[in-house]
């Protein structure tokens, strides 16, 4: 039997992964491009060929993502299937991180936030502050937005130059909060803050509202195991910040290995789990 594509068509990149019939990943790839059609077929394109796979070699593609709307039928005459992203975010998390369950949070553009569950996955709620915030503020502020630039930038800027810390405002801190915690991002911007210290400010501002919110859904949830995934999950300072939420909310946080293509990889194996024989 062939190879198994899936495919999730985000709203800025397309990643794209192979699966044998066992639910193995074969290859990975990651494609940016201006819209989503000319994304999901040049990975498809850049995928085969990198991979030395003819469209005979391919058993079904599956699509996922909010781009898999602009697909309609079949992709070069291949089988050609749907999941819905949460299906195949939930899937794709629990499988990359050995969790019979967890709340899951897909960092993309903007950023969702699932209860999953064994075969089962809940929509708890949603956020516009993501990937897309990141781009779009440093933009303004430094001019730049590409995710690669932005990790760079980032990563030599201080945030004592933008954030106010708790350690700023009183010297009575309560015991669970830690002085060089965040009390308000961007309240206390330097006149001479390097862009730099701005990227930095904002890659701060974007994570801390995400852990924010997996706090709440873990409550909401009854849990404290928490999934990460998504491009977001790739900078630098994700490891740290949700460090830190551990050590006050006493939540465990996952970022899986290759948690870029968790969706993909969901997509994926959702089709296997639920093939009609």
């Amino acid at each position: 039997m062939g190879i198994i594509l899936g495919i999730d068509i985000g709203g800025s990149t397309t990643k794209i992964v192979g699966l044998d019939r066992e639910g193995a990943v074969s290859a990975m790839l990651r494609v940016r491009a201006e819209d989503q059609l000319t994304s999901l077929f040049g990975a498809l394109g850049n995928f085969l060929t990198t991979n030395r796979l003819a469209l005979g070699d391919v058993e079904r593609v599956v699509l996922t993502g909010v781009g898999a709307s602009y697909v309609n039928g079949d992709i070069y005459s291949l089988p050609t299937r749907r999941v819905s992203e949460f299906n195949a975010s939930g899937t794709g998390a629990l499988a990359l991180s050995g969790q019979p369950e967890g709340v899951v949070v897909t960092m993309g553009t903007g950023t969702a936030f699932l209860w999953a569950s064994g075969g089962e996955v809940e929509h708890l709620c949603g956020s516009g502050i993501g990937g897309g915030t990141l781009g779009g503020l440093c933009h303004k502020l430094v001019g730049v937005e590409r995710f690669c630039q932005i990790k760079k930038l980032a990563g030599s800027g201080s945030l004592s130059r933008v954030d106010l810390r708790i350690a700023d405002i009183t010297t009575d801190h309560a015991t669970t909060l830690d002085p060089e915690m965040t009390a308000a991002n961007f309240g206390n911007l330097a006149e001479d803050a390097a862009p730099a210290d701005l990227a930095a400010g904002v890659v701060n501002l974007v994570l801390q509202a995400i852990g924010t919110m997996t706090v709440l859904a873990c409550r909401s949830c009854g849990t404290k195991t928490v999934i990460l995934t998504g491009s977001v999950t790739t900078l630098d300072q994700a490891g740290p910040t949700f460090r830190d939420f551990e050590k006050l909310y006493g939540i465990h946080y996952i970022i899986p290995e290759n948690a870029t293509f968790a969706t993909a990889i969901g997509a994926g194996l959702y089709s296997l789990k639920t093939e009609r024989p």
